[in-house]
């Protein structure tokens, strides 16, 4: 899975999750086949790290960093997962009722609070 400009990664640290961070840029460094990486870390406070990397390094391959193992990880919001469309039939199945799973309500908080 390729890591990106904007993408959330969780840096691990000395193989134990250490902190997320934001890729800010991107940018080829002066060695060949290596890149300057921008980290917005969330932490407070927010801090900007900028790692010489490779590609593959970006990736998720692990690299060390002083001695210490270090693995960047993309994060894919569950949110995104739940995005990608199913294949679904159009004929409910036999052993289930036309309507089941339907009929959930969605409730407004600018309506609840036009009540109060």
């Amino acid at each position: 899975m390729s890591t990106a400009i904007n993408d959330l990664v969780l840096v691990h640290i000395d193989g134990k999750p250490g902190f997320y961070a934001r890729i800010e840029d991107v940018s080829p460094d002066v060695k060949p086949g290596w890149w300057r990486v921008k980290l917005l870390v969330l932490t407070v406070p927010l801090e900007i790290y900028t790692w010489i990397l490779e590609e593959a390094q970006i990736n998720g391959t692990p690299f060390t960093m002083g001695g210490t193992p270090i693995r960047m990880e993309k994060v894919v919001s569950p949110l995104a997962r739940e995005s990608v469309p199913q294949p679904q039939s159009l004929e409910p199945p036999l052993d289930e009722p036309p309507d089941k799973g339907k009929g959930a309500k969605v409730v407004s908080l600018l309506d609840r609070k036009k009540d109060k």
